[in-house]
């Protein structure tokens, strides 16, 4: 019998509603901040509002696009996606989830509604401009 490989292996410490949420957050795809070069600029549709992230490096991005809490780029730390609860996917940013960072003014993370689109595009990088005499 042909031995069939599987992407993900559940984790015999968490429960059936766990396991399955990792799988499906496979399946509605997101992209981890690892693999995302400065200045990679993310669009993320949320259930409620329509955010602007470009990323700095590291857990670093400049976000924009919510009227109470960044209605203009502000540098904010990434911590990842969630469900909704407590548990967290490390600096990942997941269609069907909810991302969480921490903005320099508010003592607790925000969590916005529920991503619904991400579209990811790489801004060319810009020589410093040079004055001329």
């Amino acid at each position: 019998m042909e031995q069939v490989s599987t992407m993900f292996a559940p984790h015999p410490n968490l429960s059936d509603e766990i396991n399955g949420r990792i799988v499906q957050s496979e399946v509605e795809g997101g992209v981890f901040l690892k693999d995302l070069a400065p200045d990679t600029e993310l669009h993320i549709h949320t259930r409620h509002h329509r955010y602007k992230v470009v990323f700095q490096g590291e857990s670093q991005a400049l976000i924009s696009g919510h009227p109470e809490y960044c209605p203009e780029p502000v540098l904010v730390a990434i911590a990842g996606s969630t469900w909704g609860g407590s548990m967290l996917k490390l600096r990942f940013v997941g269609r069907g989830m909810h991302l969480e960072f921490h903005h320099p003014e508010y003592r607790t993370p925000i969590i916005t509604s529920t991503i619904q689109e991400i579209r990811e595009s790489v801004q060319p990088h810009r020589p410093p401009a040079v004055a001329t005499a």
